[in-house]
């Protein structure tokens, strides 16, 4: 009898054991899977916003260097003037279209700026091609190799055919169409500083004989991530902030030009 207590004794503390094991097994399981769910998904929002910053900065760098081209002539050819002024003009809620009667603003159902950068190109201050042509913004060749040429960068927001994403397009003046330079790239805001203004203004406030006179050029981009944020996260280039219910994360970069070619910059 006593025998047969002790067994049985043992043998309710074993299962007893059994069951707090399992349970404490459980319980580290649950904790390491919740622990990797946390890490993977930390990494997914850091690489997602990791890609809308160097989205986000290859923007700001494309267009700045266009930009601080823009009116240049090379010395000893003062002739070509005519032919690039304005060197820079814009379009608010819209993209410019060169004609014949000059440029103009065409309507942008998404509310992004464009603008348009001309300049004279001397083969130095761009990177030719291998037979020495210069270069537009998407790197197609322009004009015969080591003669001075006029180059028309025209930049705007558009939506890939594939799945829709947003995405900065570049039109040059090579015989390419537009093309898609920067994934992610939602909207464009620019504001133009006039010589003697107090303040920036939008293209639609510049008139036509103040472009010349136009000595920097404020950009915004707002990149859209893949990632979900925030519900409502108010993220725009415009002072009233919008709130966006799709769920997926942004971010604005803004960066301010100088026009190093403008009329008076040399007065």
């Amino acid at each position: 009898m006593r025998r047969g207590s002790v067994g049985g004794r043992s043998r309710g503390h074993t299962l007893i054991e059994l069951m707090v094991a399992t349970a404490l097994g459980l319980f580290v399981v649950a904790m390491i899977a919740s622990l990797y769910h946390t890490v993977r998904q930390f990494y997914a929002a850091s690489a997602d916003t990791a890609l809308m910053r160097e989205a986000g900065m290859t923007s700001l760098l494309l267009m700045s260097e266009q930009i601080q081209m823009a009116g240049f002539v090379p010395p000893g050819l003062p002739a070509l003037s005519g032919d690039i002024a304005p060197g820079l003009f814009g379009c608010t809620s819209g993209h410019p279209v060169e004609t014949a009667g000059g440029l103009r603003c065409e309507r942008d159902a998404s509310g992004s700026d464009g603008i348009v950068i001309r300049y004279v190109d001397d083969a130095v201050a761009t990177w030719p091609t291998e037979a020495g042509q210069t270069t537009d913004c998407l790197g197609q060749g322009i004009g015969r190799a080591g003669e001075p040429v006029v180059v028309s960068n025209r930049f705007f927001v558009g939506t890939s055919r594939d799945g829709g994403t947003p995405e900065l397009y570049c039109e040059g003046n090579g015989g390419l169409a537009r093309q898609p330079a920067v994934a992610g790239v939602e909207r464009l805001a620019f504001r133009y500083w006039i010589r003697g203004a107090a303040r920036a203004v939008r293209a639609d406030a510049v008139a036509p004989n103040d472009w010349q006179h136009v000595t920097a050029v404020d950009i915004c981009v707002r990149v859209r991530g893949r990632r979900t944020a925030a519900r409502g996260q108010p993220v725009d280039c415009d002072p009233m902030a919008t709130r966006y219910f799709d769920g997926l994360a942004r971010q604005v970069f803004r960066r301010r030009v100088a026009i190093r070619n403008h009329e008076q910059a040399g007065r």
